[in-house]
């Protein structure tokens, strides 16, 4: 009625003023696109860099191909061949007898650090941050120093031997004991993360309850195993599953020391897809190799996650 009477009148007509509903929607668009357009960037680079890859080379796991010449579809061929071939067997078994060797020693190490850490003693943070050093120190400098640390000729650990009439070992160069130097040179580096890990599940054990327990008469193993133990189990999944997951991709180390040698005794999974993709210019191949992998990795995770949750303790 307004709008007709300013028409007759010869004054323009007021627009209406948007509801608040409206205004809020407007404002909240405004909002979503001003935080699309900062994260774009970075999501567009995470995509192209691990979904597309990893698309590509699941189709590159079904063809022969050699980087050069044209790509040839052979189905499952290549997933065939892989069951059969010795070569990955013998690393499936490298990297089974590393993970049985480096999981258990790391979350047991990084629990008794983690409950000796958890105390109030001077020098407490330089103890924590020394402990943690290792973690943020790259592969490569961590093989070069078990490199020089076992070397059979001039290392450090033999020199020690030398010193008090023991008998030198092989270490890298020796088929027995290459695994379990690296094994050892992956605690070394990764007991920090399972350290800091349970460090920080311990802080948020319940205090109370620790007190009841002393004040019923509980020494501290019947604490620690009554009262503090359930607590961590939830973070005791976690850890296992992550380092697990770190077991099984080992390479870095193996790169930097021994390159899969002496006669193949450290070549893991890992090192076998590189060493076929990229030394013998078999794509198709190598990522095949690369998705049983995958498909090892996702089954040990929901083996343990289901196993975790039967039991009451999961961690996801």
């Amino acid at each position: 009625m307004a709008d007709t009477t300013a028409r007759l009148a010869g004054r323009p007509a007021t627009p209406k003023a948007a509801g608040p509903g409206r205004v809020r929607r407007r404002q909240g668009m405004l909002s979503a696109l001003t935080g699309w357009g900062f994260v774009a960037p970075a999501t567009i680079i995470i995509l192209g860099l691990s979904i597309f890859p990893a698309l590509w080379a699941f189709v590159l796991s079904f063809q022969s191909w050699d980087g050069f010449s044209q790509a040839t579809w052979v189905g499952g061929e290549n997933y065939s061949q892989l069951m059969s071939d010795a070569d990955f067997g013998n690393a499936v078994w490298n990297t089974v007898g590393f993970t049985l060797l480096f999981v258990p020693a790391s979350v047991l190490l990084g629990l008794f650090l983690a409950v000796a850490l958890n105390r109030r003693i001077r020098w407490m943070g330089f103890y924590r941050t020394a402990i943690f050093v290792p973690f943020v120190a790259s592969a490569a400098s961590t093989g070069i120093l078990s490199t020089y640390l076992f070397s059979p000729q001039f290392g450090l650990v033999n020199n020690v031997l030398r010193v008090l009439h023991l008998p030198q070992q092989g270490w890298l160069d020796d088929p027995h004991q290459a695994m379990l130097v690296i094994a050892i040179m992956s605690l070394w580096g990764s007991a920090a993360f399972t350290t800091v890990i349970y460090l920080a599940a311990l802080q948020d054990v319940p205090a109370d309850l620790i007190e009841a327990a002393r004040i019923d008469g509980a020494n501290r193993w019947q604490t620690f195993w009554r009262i503090v133990w359930p607590q961590l189990a939830p973070v005791t999944v976690f850890v296992t599953i992550w380092q697990t997951i770190q077991a099984i991709q080992l390479f870095d180390l193996v790169y930097t020391t021994t390159r899969g040698g002496p006669l193949d005794a450290t070549k893991t999974i890992v090192y076998f897809l590189y060493d076929k993709a990229f030394h013998s210019l078999q794509f198709g191949y190598g990522s095949a190799a690369a998705y049983v992998l995958f498909a090892a990795t996702l089954l040990v995770t929901i083996f343990v996650v289901v196993y975790s949750r039967r039991k009451g303790s999961e961690a996801f």
